[in-house]
């Protein structure tokens, strides 16, 4: 799912393309992406884009009006952009908007459509689609572990909560917990002052380092559907089991859960402790490596 460095160069590549500029057509190929009937997405026809702004993990088009249009990419959810009048991305369109200065089409690879459009009015009905989470970049300190210590969870599920932190998902929260040297099974009740501040100093440290990088990128072209990824070269930890820590040059790790995974370093973050992943753990019980040493 693209998080907040992914989100913001989406902006920033929406930006110059089409604030500004009247939506002239759109265009829907799937039953299943607008999620919202009154105001009828025909309404956004002829409107300027005022304004883009992230929103969590949405991204928000503000029109002449007060309408907005609200996208939640989800997983697999992707933009792609042509300078001609026509859509692109074959039978994975799921819609299209024309703009004067090009065509924008929203995709979604695979069977299950989860992507999502909201037509909003007014300014309150889109703060109902705000999940409630801060923006660490800018956040305090004093911030940062009021929300940790509101209630207690594992830090691992505390980042990725939307209603705790704003746009931190699976891979950067793996990458924030490494750089500040933090079990993802920490606590957040337990944690020390100490602790808290190398968690806030890492957070904004990691998400201002992507989001430049990412932004700096769309500056050239506008992004491909291989370019919004939870996989990148430079990573220290998510994506990079079974491969030497860039830091320590311990093993990563991992925990595998459903659809998702954590990675980690053992050497970096658990004091050397393997931590109990649930599918393997169980299935070869005293056989489990409890340390590094035993791996």
């Amino acid at each position: 799912m693209p998080e907040l460095p992914d989100i913001e160069a989406y902006i920033a590549a929406l930006r110059p393309r089409v604030v500004e500029q009247p939506i002239e057509s759109a265009e829907v190929f799937s039953p299943f992406l607008v999620r919202t009937f009154d105001p009828p997405l025909d309404a956004v026809v002829g409107r300027r884009v005022t304004t883009l702004e992230r929103l969590g993990k949405r991204i928000v088009f503000g029109l002449d009006g007060e309408l907005y249009l609200v996208f939640h990419l989800m997983i697999a959810g992707r933009f792609r952009w042509s300078e001609q009048r026509r859509r692109v991305g074959g039978r994975i369109a799921l819609a299209a908007f024309t703009f004067p200065s090009g065509t924008l089409t929203l995709t979604e690879a695979g069977s299950k459509k989860r992507a999502g459009l909201h037509v909003v009015a007014g300014r309150a009905g889109l703060t109902a689609h705000d999940p409630g989470g801060i923006d660490v970049r800018s956040a305090s300190l004093e911030a940062l572990a009021e929300r940790l210590r509101g209630e207690n969870h594992t830090l691992k599920r505390a980042l990725t909560d939307p209603r705790l932190f704003s746009g931190i998902g699976n891979a950067y929260s793996d990458e924030i917990l490494h750089a500040a040297r933090l079990s993802p099974l920490q606590w957040t009740t337990r944690l020390n002052q100490d602790e808290i501040e190398r968690l806030w100093a890492a957070a904004q440290r990691t998400l201002a380092h992507w989001t430049g990088v990412l932004c700096a990128q769309v500056t050239r072209r506008f992004p491909g559907a291989g370019d919004v990824t939870a996989f990148r070269e430079g990573f220290a930890a998510h994506g990079r089991f079974g491969k030497p820590c860039p830091t320590c040059g311990a093993t990563i790790q991992r925990i595998r859960y459903a659809d998702n995974e954590t990675n980690y370093c053992p050497a970096c973050q658990t004091g050397g402790r393997i931590l109990a992943d649930r599918s393997l753990s169980r299935l070869l019980r005293d056989d489990w490596p409890r340390s590094i040493d035993e791996a």
